[in-house]
């Protein structure tokens, strides 16, 4: 396990079963992790290497984990896991034609309280680097969805999209990813935004300034 601090962002490289155990209970969980449907090695994701990542979906207990590790948890893939019933859900539309062979939408599990959520948002509207990548958009809907969260867990970080999303909203994240590649694609992408997201930060006032050096007024 290693351990990588950009800013806000507090990103860890290894397996999510060892080290969520070893983290604080934080605010949210917003995740997507693999369905084991062998996406990743489908012939329609050709631009990506081919890996086994999700021949299997995680078991129960790590599931549970995930959900537990949070006050409110978002699982994208959701129908996967076996999870209890709940009255709210989240549904990705993609608006990809009807006669087209991938999926038209996307379900997301939530603990969340409340009447079920939709978003729109073209599956080709964005670059991907990773094979099931989410657009930060949406992993922006699903901060806004649950109002105050401060710190975002996110146990299969993947590219990042949610550890972007969280920075440019001004939240803290967490993110854990197993994968070396996509761990350092997380963490350019992180840092990016970090960046960007300092650049239009207000200037502290004077007086505040003098006062975070310890220096009189």
């Amino acid at each position: 396990m290693s351990k990588v601090v950009i800013g806000d962002a507090t990103l860890y490289l290894g397996d999510c079963r060892e080290i969520l155990a070893t983290l604080p209970h934080v605010d949210a969980v917003i995740t997507d992790p693999p369905y084991g449907i062998g996406i990743a090695a489908n012939p329609v994701r050709q631009m990506h290497e081919r890996l086994d990542w999700d021949s299997s979906a995680p078991d129960v207990d790590l599931i549970k984990a995930c959900v537990d590790a949070g006050e409110v948890a978002v699982l994208w893939g959701g129908n996967y896991f076996g999870l209890p019933p709940a009255q709210c859900f989240f549904v990705w539309d993609k608006m990809q034609p009807q006669e087209f062979s991938l999926a038209m939408c996307e379900q997301a599990w939530t603990n969340k309280k409340g009447p079920a959520k939709l978003y729109r948002q073209s599956v080709l509207s964005y670059r991907k680097e990773h094979p099931t990548q989410k657009p930060v958009e949406l992993m922006k809907w699903c901060i806004d969805q649950l109002g105050g969260a401060s710190v975002i867990l996110d146990p299969f970080m993947g590219s990042g999209s949610t550890g972007v999303a969280a920075i440019q909203m001004g939240r803290k994240f967490i993110g854990i990813e197993r994968e070396p590649k996509y761990f350092e694609i997380a963490c350019r992408r992180i840092e990016d935004a970090q960046r960007q997201t300092s650049l239009f930060e207000p200037e502290a006032p004077k007086a505040e300034q003098t006062a975070l050096f310890g220096e009189s007024a």
